[in-house]
């Protein structure tokens, strides 16, 4: 089965300590629990066996007209000018910036599948498994597991590159709904499946 690494929202924005959303707890949880170090593991080990990755990011125009959620979460990214593409928050961590090469997902939404190329390009490509992870466990993660499941892939969420603010929304994803959409896996798992080849 042919298979993608999707890194998700891993932008400096969430997880860097002067990041909108990172400065208020998520870039400390980030650093605790060796989310970019993994990331990084992943995306090396996906790139030596030449397997597709995709990066997804949130990201606005500067006005937000291309926002369409009305959740009192987008209140706060728009009060404190979050997310705005071209700005140093939607640029990649360093350690897992992509390559020239590899596909850049710019969403406007939780869901990276809406209003974007992102399923069109899977399909393309003849892609059916998705390795995922990335930050927030209960929104971007989640989200993309369950419209995964729903349009035939087979998601594999990598649980130590996941992190949410509060510890019991990471957990009640893991354990008890990516079982049921997909399946949950490790870095020392994935790393060492795409080493076999």
């Amino acid at each position: 089965m042919k298979s993608a690494l999707l890194l998700l929202d891993l932008q400096n924005e969430m997880v860097d300590p002067k990041g909108k959303v990172g400065a208020h707890g998520l870039a400390k949880i980030v650093e605790d629990r060796g989310v970019l170090r993994n990331a990084k593991r992943c995306l090396e080990a996906a790139r030596a066996a030449q397997m597709a990755v995709v990066h997804v990011r949130l990201g606005f125009r500067p006005d937000y007209s291309d926002c369409l959620s009305v959740a009192a979460r987008i209140g706060g990214l728009k009060s404190n000018r979050a997310a705005i593409v071209g700005e140093f928050g939607t640029e990649f961590h360093p350690d897992v910036a992509p390559l020239d090469s590899e596909l850049v997902i710019t969403k406007q939404c939780v869901n990276p599948f809406f209003n974007t190329g992102l399923m069109t390009w899977l399909m393309q490509n003849g892609i059916k498994q998705l390795y995922l992870g990335g930050v927030a466990t209960h929104l971007v993660v989640e989200s993309t597991a369950r419209f995964a499941d729903d349009a035939g892939f087979a998601p594999v969420v990598i649980e130590d590159i996941c992190a949410a603010p509060n510890p019991a929304l990471h957990d009640h994803f893991i354990t008890m709904i990516a079982p049921a959409v997909g399946s949950v896996g490790s870095t020392d798992a994935f790393v060492a499946a795409v080493s076999k080849g």
